[in-house]
């Protein structure tokens, strides 16, 4: 036990470690394409290497407890703390956080998206990496909310300044959604501070003291949180920011928001709104459901109305959080593992799917379905990756997305008490449908684009010479991709590497249910 207090500096040097990069970068001229590189690589290097020792130094026997804590006076006006620890559930997250940012530096040293300027891409994405961090480890609600803002900004100028044609558009609608949703969550907190007696904002404070608050008010407090994290997730019908974010931000910030940032709503959701309002909970949990499969059948139908590649991955992640959010509205513990593990699956998952998307954008310049044609002949080894990808995305049992979604849809076979068994049986039914439709969409893609014959448009007998450039997977693809897919294929045959470590935290919260 005097390891765990000792090691409290660890979650802040992980956390802030990024900054001490940025710094650095700060004296180095723009000029220094190579040099800010380095940097930058090392920084997340050195970040991820704080997070191996983390995991090394984590008591995965006391994994339902909260490990690593610090906490001191931060703001004591508002008796707002500087509290941070780490349990099952966001161990998983906070490091895939580290992973994703050291694979996407690795990807970038020769993929910086025009306008070029890699100083300030560069760090952007360190200063996006401390946001990640943070809020996976934050236990006092304004730290939890600096934490969860903080990301907003560099992904703002991630996508209004280096992504696609339309990216002003698209930059804006995702900052004035996700500021809108914050608003109502900041309100939310707000009145649950008042309610318990305004004493602290400590997560553990308030999942004590919360039950207390009258069913009613509790109701609506929820409200409040729901809309600001379902904004984030994305959930049907807040999700319209996603498809446009995804298509117009540059590769990097695509694999970014889909391996992490979408999942910084469903994590408060099982971190903050269920555990502090239980009985709150119980009445928003069919309403959290029916949003939940008509997200997974919008998501799936909105695929296949797609005519571009990103686009169409973009709406998968609309029907996969779908599932996600179905397990956690089960608030059972059964549930709520599913909606960890998938949320770690799609991370790997449509994170690799978007550095497909990217590089095949690299090369022939254009994402739409109907022009990319025998991938598999032009670039085997890109069409073989992506078609792995793409089994893992629709489920395929042996590959970690089947641990997200099969026990999600189980889950709601046996919802908790208090809960109607019947709405959630029809739900299940629905979500299982929606199986069959990612199947449709992600084969129907694979089969356009990397089956048949190449389309003469890209082959150096076509009229243009500049697609010699067509060239198969290079090195700092394979470096950045093979984690993520030996990943994929590790979590999908031994699940239970990652479940022994999320059950526990998982029960701890269903307990103070009382599922």
């Amino acid at each position: 036990m005097d390891q765990l207090r000792d090691a409290n500096w660890v979650l802040s040097v992980g956390t802030f470690l990024p900054l001490a990069g940025v710094l650095v970068m700060l004296f180095i001229p723009k000029a220094e394409e190579q040099l800010n590189k380095a940097v930058a690589l090392i920084t997340a290097l050195a970040t991820l290497a704080v997070g191996v020792y983390t995991l090394t130094q984590f008591d995965y026997d006391q994994a339902g407890k909260m490990q690593f804590v610090a906490e001191t006076n931060w703001i004591s006006v508002i008796k707002s703390t500087y509290y941070i620890g780490l349990d099952g559930i966001s161990l998983p997250l906070y490091f895939l956080s580290m992973v994703i940012t050291v694979l996407v530096m690795i990807y970038s040293w020769n993929h910086i998206p025009s306008p070029g300027n890699p100083k300030a891409f560069l760090i952007l994405m360190l200063v996006l990496q401390t946001g990640m961090a943070g809020t996976f480890i934050a236990q006092d609600l304004i730290l939890f909310f600096v934490f969860f803002e903080l990301v907003l900004l560099p992904m703002y100028f991630m996508i209004g300044v280096w992504g696609g044609e339309n990216r002003q558009y698209a930059s804006l609608k995702f900052f004035l959604y996700t500021m809108f949703g914050s608003a109502l969550m900041l309100v939310a907190f707000l009145a649950l501070f008042f309610k318990t007696g305004a004493e602290s904002f400590a997560i553990p404070y308030l999942v004590e003291n919360g039950g207390a608050i009258a069913k009613n008010t509790q109701v609506w407090i929820f409200a409040g949180m729901f809309i600001g994290f379902a904004v984030k997730v994305p959930m049907f019908p807040f999700h319209t920011w996603l498809p446009d974010a995804h298509t117009q931000a540059p590769t990097q910030g695509s694999v970014i928001l889909a391996a992490i940032l979408l999942k910084l709503g469903t994590y408060g959701f099982m971190r903050i709104a269920i555990p502090i309002l239980p009985d709150a909970a119980v009445e928003w949990a069919p309403w959290i459901g029916l949003l939940a499969v008509i997200g997974i059948i919008y998501g799936a139908l909105g695929c296949l109305a797609q005519s571009d590649m990103k686009r169409l991955i973009a709406f998968s992640s609309v029907a996969h959080m779908g599932f996600v959010m179905l397990g956690i509205s089960t608030l059972t513990s059964f549930g709520m593992n599913a909606a960890v593990f998938g949320m770690v699956a799609h991370g790997l998952i449509t994170g690799m799917l978007f550095f497909v998307a990217g590089s095949v954008k690299e090369r022939y310049h254009t994402l739409e379905i109907a022009r990319l044609s025998g991938l598999l002949k032009q670039v085997p080894k890109l069409g073989w990756i992506l078609g792995f990808c793409a089994m893992a995305s629709l489920g395929l049992p042996g590959l970690a997305g089947f641990w997200g979604e099969f026990p999600a849809i189980l889950s709601a076979y046996n919802p908790a008490p208090g809960l109607s068994e019947e709405i959630f049986r029809v739900y299940m039914v629905i979500a299982a449908l929606g199986t069959v439709f990612a199947a449709a969409y992600l084969l129907w893609l694979y089969q356009r684009t990397a089956f048949g014959e190449p389309n003469p448009e890209f082959t150096s007998h076509g009229h243009s010479d500049d697609h010699d450039e067509i060239h198969d997977v290079n090195m700092f693809e394979w470096i950045a991709w093979t984690p993520l897919l030996i990943a994929i294929v590790v979590f999908g045959v031994m699940p239970n590497l990652m479940f022994k470590i999320i059950d526990p935290a998982v029960a701890t919260i269903v307990a103070g249910i009382g599922g």
